[in-house]
């Protein structure tokens, strides 16, 4: 991430909204779901739990790529936990995130040391985390749970 990041958001209509990354990129139409908006895109928490199972899954893959391993395909799943606050206001207070590599674990080498630091490089879920509880889970090829 640099310091010169920077995402721009333009209404466009009802609760739809342009997401502009920048030059170069792909924008997004993010929208409410009903009854708020029309559900024609990915809703504010959609991005927020894209941003952090997207941040864990590629410090994952440096932790492990740090030891020459390639852990074939690498898939994330991420599901929020909402509650109301003291006011009665939607919250998300935590989330569930679940990796899953694409090899068995014995086919991986160092991963003991991979899975012990790999939280650390995610930018996004440790800046999160200060105000958000995120669980991890790490799974191999046959669904064995290395982690969480």
């Amino acid at each position: 991430m640099s310091g010169n990041t920077q995402v721009t958001i333009t209404r466009q209509s009802g609760y739809q909204f342009l997401v502009d990354f920048g030059e170069g990129l792909p924008q997004w139409l993010a929208d409410e779901p009903a009854p708020l908006g029309e559900g024609n895109g990915p809703a504010p928490d959609h991005l927020l739990l894209a941003a952090v199972a997207n941040c864990l899954s590629a410090s994952l893959l440096f932790a492990l790529q740090k030891f020459k391993q390639d852990p074939g395909r690498l898939v994330a799943t991420a599901s929020p936990l909402v509650e109301r606050n003291d006011q009665k206001r939607l919250r998300v207070t935590g989330m569930r995130v679940q990796l899953c590599l694409g090899k068995p674990a014995a086919e991986i080498e160092h991963l003991d040391r991979v899975l012990a630091q790999f939280e650390d490089f995610c930018t996004v879920s440790m800046s999160v985390r200060q105000g958000i509880d995120i669980s991890v889970q790490v799974l191999d090829a046959a669904g064995v749970q290395l982690k969480g």
